[in-house]
C-alpha cells in the first residue's frame, strides 16, 4: 500500500476540492452536455473520447446488450466467438477467455467500467475471472486490438476489453421508470438463466440495478457424450445511481456482485489427451466470486486547464478459493485465495489553442493478497495448515501518469501520440522458499496513431506501440498443481515482457458497405513462460517455474465486412488469421503456444418484417496443427492437431408486441463434434434455446 498512501491522499484532497467548487457552479452550461458525457463514456475505450469507429486509428470492436440477450452468453467472452481478430477459449463451463491477436489472459487488459479487472494473481493463461462479470448487466462491450501502451499501460499488450454495465440516463422533470424480464433455455445442458432488472428517475438523477441467476447442467457434446461433471450454478445483482447535482457535474455510485458457488474444473477430473487417468479426484472452484464498488465524479471544467475532467476510485475483491483431491489420494486440500485491489483514476480533456486534444491524467492501483491452504484427510478429522498457493500478505502496488495528444495535420491526415511512464512495488514476504522480495519495475510505453482520409468514407490507418507486462505474483510465487500434470514452483527473479505492436489497415463505412481489414505484426520479447525443472513431486507431477525465456513474433490478418443487400436483407463475413513463431536461448524456433487457427464467420440477416428477423449463419475455424512443445504437453490439446470444424447455426426473433419480444437459437443444427484450439472441453452438441424479454413501463 506504500504507493497508495504516498500518493493517493493528495490526489484524493484535490478529488474532493474539484468536486466541493463544482457544486458551488453556476448551471450556464447547456443541456446537451450531459448527453455528450454519457456518449463518451460508452465509446471511450479506444481513445478516452468520443468518436466514431471509423475515425479512430485503432481496430476496434463494439457489441450492445442486444447481442446479450439473442445468444444469452454463459460468459461474457463468448460473445467474441467470429468478431474480428478475437477467439473464445474455454477450460471448463463457468469460465472462458478471448484470445486477442494471439495473447490471452494478463497478456490483455481487462476492465469493467474503466477499472482494472486485472490483479495481482490474474494469470499469463486461461483463467476464470472474467466469468465472474454479470453479461446480463453489460450495456456494451468494446475491444482495442493491438498495444494500448500510452492510454492503459501495463497488461495492454494485445488489447484492452471493456465491459461497460448499464447507466440510467433521463430528461425532462416527470418521473420515469422502465423494468425487463428476461429468461432463457438451453437444451444442451438444460440451462437457464434468469435476470430482472429496473431503472428509474427523472432529469438529474437516475438508478439502474438488477440480478440474474444462471443454473447448467452437464453439457452435451456433439458425439452425445454427456461431459460429466461441467454444471454450475452463478448469481450476480448490481445497483447504480446517477446524481446530477449541477448542469457541469455528474456523480455516480455503483457495487457489482457475482459468485459461481461451486465450479467443477472439468480437464482435472476426466482424462485428457495422453492421460490414462484424471489429473484429480475432484476440482471445484468453491467458491469463486467478484465484488466491486465504484464511485465517478465528471465535471465540465470550461477553464483554459481543461474541458472535462473525470475521477474514478474504486474496490474489487475477487475471492479464488478451491476445494481438490489428487487422482487416488486420500489428502484433500482446501484453499481460500483473495485479493483487493483499490484503484484511483483521474483523467483531463484539454482543448488545446492550437486545435489539438489532449487526453492527460494518473492512476493509482493498491493490491493486497490473502492466501491459505489446508490439507485434511477423507473420512478424519485430520487438518493441518500448510504453505499457500501464493504468499499470503504479499502486495503490488503501482502509479502511472500519462498524456495522448490528437493533432489535425491536414484536413485529411489526423495523428494521434502518447507517452505513459509507470512503476511498481511488489512485495513478497518471506518463506522457506526465499528470503523477503522488494521489486521496483518500471517502464515508459507509447504509442503513435495515424488516420489518412481518402475520401471521406474510406480511410487508411496505422498503429505503432510499445507495450510490457511486469511480472505478476502468480509469475512470481506461485506453488501448486498446474494443468498437464504439472506442479509450480516459485521464481522471485522475473523481469518484466515488453512487445512492439505495429498494425496496418484500412476502414470503409457507406451506406451499403462497412469494411475493416487489418494486417499486425506483435515483437514480444522476455516472455515470461513455464519452464520444466527436471525435477518431480513426489505423486509425478513434472516440476515447472516461471522464467522471462523467449521471444515470440505474431503476425495475422483480420477483415471484417458487412454488405446491405436491400433494406431488409445484409450479409456479414469476419476471417481471422494468426501465426506465431518462437524462438528460446538456443535460438531454435518452434510455433508459438495457444494461437489460434483461421477462423471466423459468414452469415445473412433478414428482416422479413417489424416483427420478424431470421439470421442464419456459420462459426468455423480450420485444423491447428502448428503447436509448441507446451502444446504437445497440454492435455487439453490434441499432440496431433485440433481438427477443424464447422457449425451452422440459425437466429430468429419475433417482436411479438412493443413491449414482449421472442428468440429462437437453433445452434450447430449438424451436430458436430468438435473441441475449438486449446480448450479444456468439447464443444456443445446440438441445441435449441429460446428467450423471453419481456420490458414494462
Amino acid at each position: 500500500m506504500t504507493i497508495f498512501l504516498r500518493a493517493g491522499l493528495p490526489v484524493s484532497a484535490l478529488f474532493l476540492l474539484l468536486f466541493h467548487s463544482s457544486l458551488c457552479a453556476d448551471d450556464d452550461s447547456s443541456e446537451d452536455m450531459y448527453e455528450n458525457y454519457v456518449q463518451e463514456h460508452v465509446q471511450v475505450t479506444a481513445t478516452r473520447t468520443s468518436k466514431r469507429d471509423i475515425d479512430i486509428a485503432a481496430a476496434v470492436t463494439a457489441l450492445t446488450e442486444e447481442a446479450v440477450l439473442a445468444a444469452a452468453p454463459d460468459v461474457i467472452a463468448e460473445l467474441l466467438r467470429g468478431q474480428p481478430g478475437t477467439f473464445f477459449q474455454q477450460t471448463t463451463p463457468g469460465q472462458g477467455i478471448p484470445i486477442i491477436r494471439g495473447l490471452k489472459g494478463s497478456q490483455v487488459l481487462h476492465l469493467v467500467d474503466g477499472m482494472r479487472l486485472n490483479n495481482a494473481f490474474f494469470r499469463n493463461a486461461p483463467n476464470q475471472y472474467l466469468g465472474l462479470v454479470d453479461s446480463f448487466a453489460a450495456q456494451r462491450m468494446e475491444v482495442v486490438r493491438g498495444s494500448q501502451g500510452s492510454l492503459y499501460g501495463a497488461d495492454a499488450m494485445g488489447g484492452v476489453l471493456n465491459i461497460l454495465t448499464e447507466e440510467p440516463t433521463f430528461n425532462g422533470g416527470d418521473w420515469q421508470q422502465e423494468s425487463r424480464l428476461y429468461g432463457s433455455y438451453d437444451s444442451v445442458d438444460d440451462g437457464w438463466v434468469l435476470s430482472a432488472r429496473t431503472q428509474g428517475g427523472r432529469q438529474g438523477w437516475g438508478f439502474a440495478g438488477g440480478a440474474s441467476y444462471q443454473d447448467h447442467s452437464s453439457r452435451t457434446s456433439g458425439s452425445g457424450e454427456k461431459l460429466v461433471p461441467s454444471g454450475y450454478r452463478s448469481r450476480a445483482a448490481d445497483l447504480k445511481f446517477v446524481f446530477e447535482p449541477s448542469d457541469r457535474t455528474s456523480l455516480m455510485l455503483s457495487a457489482q456482485a457475482m459468485e459461481q458457488p461451486s465450479t467443477p474444473r472439468y480437464d482435472e477430473v476426466v482424462p485428457g489427451y495422453g492421460q490414462d487417468e484424471p489429473s484429480a479426484e475432484q476440482f471445484l472452484f468453491e467458491p469463486n466470486k467478484r465484488s466491486f464498488m465504484h464511485a465517478r465524479f465528471r465535471l465540465d471544467g470550461e477553464s483554459s486547464l481543461f474541458d472535462l475532467f473525470e475521477a474514478h476510485l474504486a474496490r474489487q475483491v475477487i475471492t479464488d478459493d478451491r476445494l481438490t483431491q489428487e487422482f487416488g489420494s486420500p489428502v484433500i486440500t482446501t484453499e481460500n485465495n483473495s485479493s483487493t485491489l483499490d484503484g484511483l483514476t483521474l483523467q483531463f480533456n484539454s482543448s488545446l489553442s492550437s486545435g489539438q486534444l489532449l487526453v492527460w491524467g494518473a492512476e493509482i492501483y493498491a493490491d493486497d493478497v490473502e492466501s491459505s491452504r489446508y490439507e485434511s484427510l477423507v473420512d478424519s478429522d485430520y487438518r493441518q495448515s500448510v504453505r499457500s498457493r501464493f504468499p499470503d500478505q504479499s502486495s503490488m502496488d503501482s502509479a502511472a501518469i500519462y498524456f495522448s495528444g490528437e493533432w489535425l495535420a491536414t484536413e485529411r491526415f489526423d495523428l494521434t501520440a502518447g507517452l505513459r511512464y509507470s512503476w511498481f512495488d511488489i512485495q513478497l514476504p518471506a518463506t522457506d522458499a526465499y528470503d523477503p522480495v522488494d521489486l521496483s519495475p518500471a517502464d515508459l510505453t507509447g504509442d503513435i496513431h495515424a488516420v489518412y482520409e481518402l475520401r471521406p468514407d474510406f480511410k487508411i490507418v496505422a498503429n505503432f506501440g510499445k507495450g510490457f507486462r511486469p511480472p505478476n505474483i502468480f509469475d512470481l510465487a506461485t506453488l501448486g498443481p498446474r494443468p498437464g500434470n504439472r506442479f509450480n514452483v516459485a521464481n522471485p527473479d522475473l523481469d518484466p515482457e515488453t512487445v512492439w505492436s505495429y498494425d496496418l489497415g484500412f476502414k470503409t463505412e457507406s451506406e451499403k458497405l462497412e469494411l475493416e481489414v487489418f494486417a499486425f505484426y506483435l515483437d514480444y520479447s522476455d516472455k515470461i513462460t513455464s519452464v520444466f525443472t527436471g525435477e518431480t513431486t513426489q505423486d509425478g507431477r513434472n516440476i515447472i517455474r516461471s522464467e522471462n525465456r523467449n521471444k515470440v513474433e505474431i503476425y495475422g490478418l483480420e477483415a471484417g465486412a458487412y454488405w446491405s443487400f436491400t433494406d431488409a436483407l445484409n450479409s456479414y463475413v469476419v476471417i481471422n488469421y494468426t501465426r506465431g513463431e518462437e524462438s528460446g536461448d538456443q535460438g531454435a524456433a518452434f510455433p508459438a503456444d495457444r494461437i489460434p487457427p483461421l477462423n471466423g464467420k459468414l452469415g445473412l440477416v433478414y428482416q422479413l418484417n417489424p416483427d420478424w428477423r431470421i439470421e442464419p449463419y456459420l462459426l468455423f475455424a480450420s485444423r491447428q496443427d502448428r503447436l509448441s512443445p507446451r502444446d504437445i504437453r497440454d492435455s487439453r490439446i490434441d499432440p496431433m492437431g485440433t481438427e477443424g470444424w464447422t457449425t451452422i447455426n440459425l437466429s430468429l426473433e419475433w417482436q411479438l408486441s412493443q413491449d414482449l419480444q421472442l428468440g429462437l437459437r437453433l445452434e450447430n443444427l449438424a451436430d458436430k463434434a468438435y473441441r475449438e484450439h486449446a480448450s479444456g472441453i468439447d464443444a456443445a452438441g446440438r441445441n435449441l434455446g429460446l428467450w423471453v424479454n419481456w420490458t414494462i413501463q
